[in-house]
């Protein structure tokens, strides 16, 4: 795992544009992503610079230095990720007639070596894993970018200034991007709407006017001749859907668990490549746990697992993950956290989160990726299991809500929506707690008052997709506190694509697949692993097993109301269904217990009336109505609160 950076353009032989001094002091802001190693590659003729820093993984001598050339010189590349399986593309090098002097065993060689013989988009096409990379083609004079399918790996860029002073910039982090002189860090207004929506801004967007995400799956080729970036998509999550559900797995329930039994310990294998320490985390649900398992069948000593844990009702998992980790047989390393300790990481969230970032589960992400950083510097996770198999409780809430919903006047609709609010969400909690005790675990819901009021908020809702929008949405009308800003259409808010052949359920876990995957999971693993030094690994997101988890019908995701059933069964060929069995818990803090104690003043400072009218961001008649309805515990808006005191927090440190 690394860290890059680089430009093209502005002034030839003008040493403030084109030298290694502007690399550094852009490459030195991510210093965290790669502190093992740095290189710098310039031509200042050329008017082009890449920069590069390095945590070393595999391949941990000078063979692996980059920025890499090629064999052939025409290539040179500075990349950050993981290509699984680069020894087979070695492999197939060999076959095709290649010749290759390899002068060491890194990845980052194979993906050269690809280059010339099959060119970039053949090699890309050809590997499994989770890269970002730039790659400037001597040759043509050419910059190509590139990011992996899902979207693990980040990856920024834009042109900033003017005239002669032109730059197009790109980097792994925004803060890189900022050290070159010709950044002008200007907010975007229409992004920060997004970011109140979403509690994340989505690709393409970004904070600042100008500068963009490449979007997943994607090339981009640029040059001084063709200055307009030209983006392609070499592979798309939505087509892999699609495809999926249009040519249906045909084999037994039996036949298609150990189906992706098969494939889920193929990429586990190939994902604990490393010459460095290794582990994972486990939090005791279904996803980690498989991942462990697997990992703990295929190797010859203990696995290391973390996990962490509070003591606030609702919150823990420590203890299930402990369960799991003695059944298996890890080397399970687990910590509470005490509230002042969760607390200590807020000031931390905007130099980590360089783009404003409101998931609140951050905190306790960059807990355990610091806690696992100390034994390792390679940590496999569970993420994505819930976007593939169907796992999200609110995919069974939407098509159950409305099927229901459906048959009843929009005016009944929203009465019943005002009683759900005539009480507050810890009330909820008090009244239905006695009653949630006498139903089965399977049934149980964690926090559900708040989940009540959610429903509320999307009670009038016209059609099923409106209905989703709702549930993952928190700021509903973010242009109305947002001033001088409109919301721009997104993948959920009028460009969707044609998802065609999908029922409800399975649109909505698509385009948890294309948003809230790669704009909010996995930046928030990305930013928190990397702010350790710890790289950060998703075997679920094996692009093998997403098509295939696509094409398996879904009656085997979903059965009696309860999600993953296929990912459950192979789970229980390695754990005791009894160690599972439980309400699905988030990954999060009491946010909103702590914005009414320890975190109040703080907040209150913030969110002052004054300080809001002075910067001009918000409007600040909604933002203090909800906070004084927060402290009197009438409502608990924590998630609107969290969106905009990220971005004040963020803010302050601009």
């Amino acid at each position: 795992m690394c860290g890059l950076v680089g430009f093209v353009g502005g002034l030839a032989g003008d040493d403030q544009f084109a030298d290694s001094a502007v690399l550094q002091r852009m490459a030195d802001t991510i210093k965290t992503r790669g502190p093992d190693d740095a290189g710098y590659w310039a031509d200042s003729d050329r008017r082009i610079g890449l920069g590069h820093r390095r945590l070393s993984i595999v391949d941990l001598s000078p063979a692996g230095h980059q920025p890499m050339v090629s064999g052939s010189g025409r290539y040179v590349v500075v990349y950050n990720g993981e290509i699984y399986n680069h020894l087979d593309c070695r492999t197939a090098l060999a076959m095709s007639g290649a010749s290759v002097e390899w002068r060491g065993h890194s990845d980052t060689e194979t993906l050269l070596a690809g280059f010339d013989a099959w060119g970039i988009q053949g090699t890309v096409e050809r590997c499994i894993g989770m890269f970002a990379f730039a790659v400037w083609d001597k040759q043509t004079r050419t910059l190509t970018l590139a990011r992996d399918r899902l979207g693990e790996k980040p990856l920024y860029y834009g042109w900033q200034g003017t005239g002669q002073h032109a730059t197009f910039l790109f980097g792994s982090e925004l803060k890189a991007l900022k050290e070159h002189p010709a950044f002008a860090a200007s907010i975007d207004r229409n992004a920060l709407c997004l970011l109140m929506r979403h509690n994340y801004i989505p690709a393409p967007h970004s904070i600042y006017q100008g500068i963009a995400k490449l979007e997943a799956g994607c090339l981009l080729t640029v040059s001084l001749a063709q200055p307009e970036p030209k983006v392609v998509r070499y592979w798309s999550a939505a087509a892999a859907a699609v495809a999926g559900c249009a040519a249906p797995f045909a084999g037994t329930p039996t036949q298609a668990v150990d189906a992706l039994e098969v494939l889920l310990k193929s990429a586990v294998q190939q994902q604990m490549m490393a010459d460095v320490p290794l582990g994972a985390f486990l939090s005791g649900g279904i996803d980690s746990s498989t991942v462990v398992a697997l990992m703990q069948e295929q190797s010859s000593r203990p696995v290391k697992t973390f996990t962490i844990g509070f003591n606030e009702e609702g919150y823990n998992e420590a203890v299930h993950a402990k369960a799991v980790a003695k059944h298996l047989g890890t080397e399970h390393t687990e910590l509470y956290v005490s509230p002042q300790q969760a607390l200590d990481v807020i000031p931390r969230l905007p130099t980590l989160y360089c783009e404003p970032f409101s998931d609140s589960s951050q905190i306790p992400t960059f807990l355990v990726s610091q806690l696992a950083r100390q034994q390792v510097t390679v940590s496999l996770s569970g993420d994505a299991g819930d976007e593939l198999f169907c796992g999200y409780n609110r995919y069974v809430m939407a098509d159950k809500l409305w099927q229901k919903l459906s048959v009843l006047p929009a005016g009944s609709r929203r009465l019943a929506a005002r009683g759900l609010n005539a009480l507050s969400p810890s009330r909820w909690n008090a009244l239905l707690g006695p009653v949630q005790g006498l139903l089965p675990g399977t049934l149980r819901q964690a926090n559900l008052g708040d989940k009540l009021h959610k429903a509320a908020g999307v009670l009038a809702s016209g059609s099923v997709d409106a209905l989703y929008l709702g549930l993952v949405s928190h700021w509903d009308d973010p242009a109305s506190i947002v001033i001088g800003g409109t919301e721009p259409p997104t993948l959920l808010t009028g460009n969707a694509p044609a998802l065609d052949g999908l029922d409800d359920i399975q649109r909505m876990m698509a385009l948890d697949a294309l948003t809230y995957l790669p704009d909010d999971i996995l930046v928030k693993v990305d930013r928190a692993g990397m702010g350790v030094s710890l790289e950060g690994r998703v075997p679920f997101l094996d692009h093998r097993v997403v098509e295939f988890a696509w094409s398996l019908p879904q009656s085997l995701k979903l059965r009696d109301g309860v999600g993953k059933w296929v990912l459950r069964q192979v789970l229980y060929r390695h754990v005791p269904k009894e160690l599972i069995e439980r309400p699905k818990m988030g990954f999060g803090v009491p946010i909103g217990d702590w914005l009414r104690g320890p975190l109040r003043d703080w907040a209150e400072n913030l969110l002052d009336e004054a300080r809001l009218q002075r910067e001009g961001y918000f409007n600040p008649g909604p933002i203090r109505q909800k906070w004084a309805e927060h402290l009197s515990g009438a409502r608990n808006w924590q998630y609107h609160l969290w969106n905009v005191l990220m971005f004040q927090a963020w803010l302050a440190e601009q």
